[in-house]
């Protein structure tokens, strides 16, 4: 590994360490914000002798400092504490949930992927004509179509009228399909503009005009040339969308009934579990981070020539 290389990947790891300390503060201290903990736990009408000794017993009574580095330090460790709401270890509760939103997300990215990258190489291609216009059209309804409405209406098509797929639950493939053709939907838009202005970029520059120059094929230029430089942002866009996905996906796993991390952590929170609201905070954000991190090195196997700042 050279040492240009080297520099550039020791700064991403600082830097996403410096960004998830910072997250794990700030949703520490957040929930610290929304009220007095041990009150909560005790509920309305509760004395003050059982929210005192509540207190004591979760260490809500030490100074804020030593318990933020107790509850990093577990949660470093992997151990987020128990459930309020659930009465079991936060961490055997995500990692039952994990899975079923990992698959989620999985196949809705390979979804939009596999619409956005045909149609946007096409639009690019075939610019300023009605295979273009139909793609922008095609991208700004995504757009302005709110998930759950997307999500109704492929019930109401898939499951109701045709009776091709199942409604509710995660236990297959089919069981997840419509729930991924909603979350499919909702990355699509930016997903396809992002191909289409990349490969618009890219036909015009002076590097495919030299292989056109050449006498290479059309087909060779397209996807050896263009497409290779033109896949740089979308696979940055694409490990956003991936995050969002997992981090967002609590629509759709509510109105599929899919026990996701997303319907978990909206449990959590219409419950005041603050172990499982900071232990999501912090997974999903890990995953934000690490996505980031894993785009820029695709982008520098894809193009040697990617920036390192």
């Amino acid at each position: 590994m050279s040492d240009p290389m080297a520099s550039y990947l020791t700064r991403r790891l600082l830097i996403a360490v410096a960004v998830l300390f910072t997250i794990s503060l700030i949703s520490f201290l957040l929930l610290k914000l929304s009220g007095d903990l041990a009150t909560a736990l005790a509920g309305e009408g509760s004395n003050a002798a059982y929210v005192e000794f509540l207190r004591k017993e979760y260490g809500l009574d030490r100074p804020l400092v030593v318990q933020y580095a107790s509850w990093l330090g577990k949660a470093l460790t992997g151990d987020f504490g128990r459930s309020f709401y659930f009465n079991d270890s936060v961490s055997l509760l995500f990692a039952s949930r994990l899975l079923v939103t990992l698959k989620l997300g999985v196949l809705s990215i390979l979804l939009a992927l596999l619409v956005a990258l045909p149609l946007g190489v096409l639009a690019a291609l075939r610019e300023g004509s009605w295979v273009d216009r139909l793609v922008q059209m095609l991208a700004l309804t995504g757009q302005a179509m709110p998930v759950f409405w997307s999500s109704y209406l492929l019930i109401l098509l898939f499951a109701v009228n045709l009776g091709w797929l199942p409604i509710s639950g995660a236990d297959s493939l089919a069981h997840l399909a419509l729930p991924a053709c909603a979350l499919a939907l909702n990355a699509l838009p930016a997903l396809l503009r992002i191909t289409r202005s990349g490969m618009s970029e890219a036909l015009v520059s002076d590097y495919v005009r030299t292989a056109r120059a050449k006498g290479l094929r059309m087909h060779s230029v397209v996807f050896k040339h263009a497409l290779r430089n033109a896949l740089v942002p979308l696979v940055a866009i694409a490990a956003v969308q991936f995050g969002l996905l997992l981090g967002g996906s609590v629509v759709v796993e509510t109105i599929f009934a899919v026990d996701g991390i997303g319907y978990f952590t909206w449990q959590a929170i219409s419950q005041n579990d603050y172990p499982v609201v900071q232990a999501a905070v912090l997974i999903v954000s890990s995953f934000y981070v690490l996505l980031t991190l894993a785009s820029d090195l695709l982008n520098m196997w894809i193009d040697p020539r990617y920036k390192i700042d």
